[in-house]
């Protein structure tokens, strides 16, 4: 259904992923396209692209999606369920009064709402009745008239989400303010960056993404580490046997795997184990978006007909958020890892074809079209294809966050 699409998790106190606000190409201001497709643009896209709907995009949590007036007013379409979508208006002074009967037209059909405003000021309180969440830019600089002003949107039990929370240090300050949920990156930087030695546990990990980043493998070693340790051996088997990996044999081993699966899907493989046994006490979103990262970065290796063995795009997206979940420097850590330069030199900044593969999937992220254009400009691939594989990593993470948690809800095909 949705070819050009990106996504931005949205928190909740406890770091995990309340919904995700929706960034849409094909529409004005990355809103909901407003224009219908005809039925030939439709069935073309759907057979070039991948496509996704809403489900997929948004793993059965909730979406925020920002619309045109024009399109509410038109009525929306029947497959947008008010129990998932949240509908995203932006304050407009200019024009209050319509502002406040988009409000209305909205909670009638059915929808929650979240105004986007950042001046909480009193003028607003006659929309109180009609919004359920107020989202508030955490630019904003008064922060002392900010925790004076939000009781009154508490006590009327308005929701409050934080936007652009990229520290730490402002998810705290925000949290400690009353805010309910909180949009930004914030999650996906570290906490106290230090050169403290590793837990024994987590060196063992750290020695299996060594493994797996290498040209060589020595699968005795590394199946004896596996062996040793039953989380490790369950979560492998999990792993192998997911269908969004493995459709086709029940893997019982790492020698079995290997024998079917190929060494270099192997060493994917083990990088991926590694990492999800370091995600133990970090937002499991974290985990996902370096999930979705890899396959996207290994799927534009193949495109680009980079080498494989090392699986060199898989490792750097996967690793992209190593510091993050280790809450140590990024050069510090590498050292550790006998990964190879050119992987090294992308991690820690350099410039080299896979840095570029990370802005690309990190401007995917944010939505920022204009910076997919150009970047896809600079790899000569073309912008829909570079569309199309980024919707296949994302129902990719999907099936294997699936393994990770499994509490978290499948994708529907």
């Amino acid at each position: 259904m949705f070819a050009f699409i990106a996504r931005q998790p949205i928190l909740d106190r406890h770091k995990e992923v309340f919904a995700y606000e929706l960034f849409f190409r094909d529409g004005k201001n990355n809103c909901y396209p407003s224009v219908e497709r005809d039925a030939e643009t439709t069935k073309l896209i759907a057979k070039n692209y991948q496509t996704l709907n809403l489900d997929d995009i948004s793993c059965s949590k909730k979406s925020f999606i920002n619309f045109q007036p024009e399109t509410l007013l038109s009525g929306l379409p029947a497959y947008l369920n008010p129990e998932n979508v949240v509908v995203e208006l932006v304050a407009d002074r200019s024009d209050n009064n319509r502002l406040l009967d988009m409000c209305k037209h909205v909670k009638k059909m059915g929808y929650k709402v979240v105004l986007e405003d950042s001046s909480l000021e009193p003028s607003w309180n006659e929309y109180l009745p009609f919004i359920d969440m107020l989202k508030v830019n955490t630019n904003f600089e008064n922060l002392d008239f900010l925790s004076k002003n939000v009781n009154r949107f508490i006590d009327a039990n308005v929701q409050l989400i934080a936007d652009k929370v990229d520290t730490q240090d402002s998810f705290s300050i925000f949290s400690d303010m009353g805010f309910d949920y909180f949009q930004g990156y914030f999650f996906a930087r570290p906490i106290t960056v230090s050169n403290k030695n590793l837990p024994t546990s987590k060196l063992t990990l750290v020695e299996l993404m060594g493994a797996s980043s290498s040209e060589s493998f020595d699968v005795e070693s590394v199946n004896s580490v596996i062996e040793h340790d039953v989380g490790l051996s369950y979560m492998l088997l999990r792993f192998i046997n997911n269908p969004a990996i493995n459709k086709r044999y029940k893997i019982t081993s790492l020698r079995h795997a290997l024998n079917y699966m190929g060494e270099v899907e192997i060493k994917k493989f083990i990088a991926l184990l590694a990492l999800a046994n370091l995600n133990d006490d970090k937002p499991l979103e974290l985990l996902h978006l370096s999930l979705v990262r890899a396959k996207f970065c290994d799927l534009l290796g193949t495109e680009q007909n980079i080498g494989n063995n090392p699986p060199t795009a898989f490792l750097v997206g996967l690793f992209s958020m190593l510091d993050a979940l280790l809450d140590q420097k990024m050069e510090s850590l590498i050292e550790k890892l006998p990964l190879v330069d050119e992987v090294k030199e992308a991690l820690c900044g350099g410039q080299n074809d896979l840095s570029v593969y990370l802005m690309l999937v990190k401007a995917f992220e944010s939505g920022n079209w204009l910076k997919v254009i150009r970047i896809s400009k600079i790899l000569n691939i073309d912008q829909k294809l570079l569309h199309s594989l980024f919707n296949q990593a994302i129902l990719w993470g999907n099936g294997v966050r699936q393994s990770i948690s499994p509490h978290f809800p499948k994708s529907r095909a």
